[in-house]
């Protein structure tokens, strides 16, 4: 069984405050007479469920186009961390469930699904991350606009498939993608 986990992207889907927002509109329509519709679309790739290159934090790190594909597709593991507060998540290292994981997806419960930008989510503490990525971390997933603290589906915890390659915008900090999930 596949689940869409993606946030519907649409007009007045929440930015990041200050980000460009999405737009869509059309350059043709068959019933104005033209052969084909033709649809446009603008606004930061952000928005939505996104992929954030390392070039989004440095200037000298790769952009979207560079991401390995592999990082994108395979076993994830989606821990619920929905009843935590903001601020750091009591999650360790150490934790048995994160053994041999390679793509960590945490359901935070504070996602812009919901047409709002929330205050505030829980974030991993860079030690722990940096111990994970030591350890083989490929792919860091949240359900909240970021990693870091501000300065989806109902979706049982457990492994799962990950299928969630970005698109290859070349020299962008970020890029979209329609992420799913394949039940083993």
């Amino acid at each position: 069984m596949l689940h869409d986990i993606s946030v519907p992207v649409r007009v007045g889907t929440p930015e990041w405050p200050g980000d460009a927002p999405f737009t869509c509109g059309w350059t043709a329509r068959i019933a104005g007479g033209s052969s084909v519709n033709l649809s446009c679309v603008g606004g930061s790739p952000h928005v939505g469920t996104h992929a954030d290159a390392p070039l989004h934090v440095r200037d000298d790190w790769p952009a979207t186009d560079a991401l390995a594909l592999e990082a994108f597709v395979g076993d994830a593991l989606v821990v619920d961390v929905s009843d935590a507060a903001g601020g750091a998540l009591a999650l360790d290292a150490n934790d048995p469930r994160l053994g041999g994981v390679t793509r960590l997806l945490l359901r935070t419960g504070r996602t812009i699904a919901t047409g709002r930008f929330p205050d505030g989510w829980p974030v991993l503490r860079a030690a722990v991350a940096e111990t994970l990525a030591a350890r083989g971390l490929r792919l860091l997933g949240v359900d909240a606009p970021s990693v870091d603290e501000r300065t989806s589906s109902t979706l049982d915890a457990g492994r799962y498939e990950l299928i969630a390659p970005p698109q290859r915008l070349v020299g962008l900090d970020a890029a979209p993608v329609r992420a799913v999930l394949r039940s083993p």
